[in-house]
């Protein structure tokens, strides 16, 4: 008895490892959630969720649903000798890698974005695409040999030609580059050309150029997104339209003879509301745009309930990281401009205190409320009568009350080092106001004039 009363389930992850546990009927995705996190060894899965594969799709599954809801009637039926799947996926893209603070969920992320590179349909990319495999082989193969030329030219000649064999059959065009980019230029053009690249970023160290990779490929149009597949006709049979989530706000596409055609890239700031009634699914664009009302299909109320969610907590989150990012890209243009001569030491104990209990999915616990009835279990003549709307509305900014707090984060920026990762959640940077950008710009002038 006590053995029906248990289920195996087994998580997919990225890097094609997979983990197993065994959870109770009655079990939630939360306790899926908890399991993954003791088999990771880590505190925390960031910017990750579970996601089950619904009608060839993945949908995220929502922590405080029961998992029967997700796999219907084989739940019950199941045994624990054929395991239920989930999928560990990243649910929310960031624009800096050093907004994740565990090492072993960046090397994660960094995987799957790897493979979603390997499948962008960016054919006018093609340079960015090049740069990203270099950045790829840097960080996993490492420094690529420097050629060392002898005194006589026979022998420069026979050890350049050696090296030249041996700098083009070190890596396989397919582990870094997309099939329609081999077969345009070829094996042969990829096995000459990109080890140009990578020798050019020698010396960068690899957690260095998973964070590069990161911040590049966060410019590829269809590398940090997650799709859903919608119908332009509710009576049509198959899919056409791709809905596209970023950070960022939303990219449209239609799918032609197999190609991915850009319909709409629309920020958050271009959209007015998102309004779901059953499969149907509106999209309002604000009305400077004089866009008319998008329209589309889902495939279920279920899929339109699950896609408003991820596209509230996403909206949430590029909110409440936004200033973080701006922070992170000023010190490194900093550091590229070379407005630090020297490098400081940062009290690396007391920014561990300091930030410990903070983390970048404490910015999902504040999530818009006008999308708050979506997490309750709804029956299904509910679910296809009830009309939910999500505004999407910028938040006013907030005034720093607190003076002390102020000079803390002024001082602990000054105590970074240039040559370290800065790691810093969003919540820090919630209060951050017009008065520490201006401790921040004056204090860079006085470096400036020094110098």
């Amino acid at each position: 008895m006590r053995a029906k009363q248990k289920q195996q389930v087994c998580i997919l992850l990225p890097n094609k490892q997979h983990l197993d546990c065994t959870v109770r009927m009655r079990a939630r995705g939360r306790e899926v959630l908890n399991s993954v996190l003791k088999l990771l060894s880590i505190s925390d899965l960031q910017v990750f969720g579970l996601a089950v594969l619904k009608d060839n799709e993945y949908l995220f599954l929502d922590p405080e649903q029961k998992l029967s809801k997700y796999f219907s009637k084989r739940w019950s039926r199941g045994s624990l000798m054929v395991p239920f799947i989930l999928f560990l996926r990243v649910q929310y893209y960031v624009e800096s890698g050093q907004l994740i603070l565990s090492s072993k969920v960046l090397q994660l992320y960094y995987t799957e974005l790897r493979q979603k590179v390997l499948r962008s349909q960016s054919r006018h990319q093609e340079a960015l695409l090049f740069q990203l495999a270099a950045t790829a082989l840097q960080a996993e193969v490492g420094d690529l040999e420097q050629r060392d030329g002898g005194d006589e030219e026979e022998e420069e000649e026979e050890e350049e030609k050696r090296q030249e064999r041996k700098h083009r059959h070190y890596f396989l065009p397919e582990d870094y580059f997309p099939s329609w980019l081999i077969k345009c230029r070829g094996r042969e053009y990829l096995l000459q050309h990109s080890p140009l690249l990578h020798g050019e970023l020698r010396g960068v160290s690899r957690s260095q150029a998973i964070l590069q990779f990161i911040r590049e490929a966060s410019c590829l149009q269809d590398g940090p997104l997650t799709f859903y597949r919608m119908k332009q006709e509710k009576k049509e049979l198959k899919c056409s339209i791709l809905l596209g989530v970023t950070l960022k706000g939303v990219h449209i596409y239609q799918e032609v003879e197999g190609k991915q055609c850009l319909l709409y890239d629309l920020t958050w700031t271009n959209i007015d509301r998102f309004t779901f009634q059953g499969c149907r699914f509106e999209i309002h664009a604000v009305g400077s745009l004089c866009l008319p009302k998008l329209l589309y299909y889902t495939h279920s109320a279920f899929h339109s309930k699950h896609v408003l969610r991820h596209l509230s907590d996403s909206h949430r989150l590029h909110i409440n990281t936004r200033e973080a990012v701006s922070y992170i890209q000023q010190l490194e243009d900093m550091q590229a401009c070379q407005f630090y001569k020297e490098a400081y030491i940062c009290d690396t104990a007391r920014l561990r205190q300091r930030l410990h209990c903070n983390s970048l999915t404490s910015s999902m616990s504040d999530c818009s409320v006008a999308v708050e009835t979506i997490t309750h279990a709804w029956t299904k003549e509910e679910e296809e009568m009830t009309e939910i709307e999500m505004c999407v509305d910028e938040p006013e900014e907030v005034l720093v009350d607190n003076p002390a707090e102020v000079s803390w984060l002024a001082e602990l920026l000054r105590g970074v080092s240039v040559d370290g990762c800065m790691v810093l959640p969003p919540s820090c940077w919630a209060a951050v106001t017009m008065e520490m950008k201006q401790v921040l710009q004056r204090r860079a002038d006085e470096e400036v004039s020094v110098d």
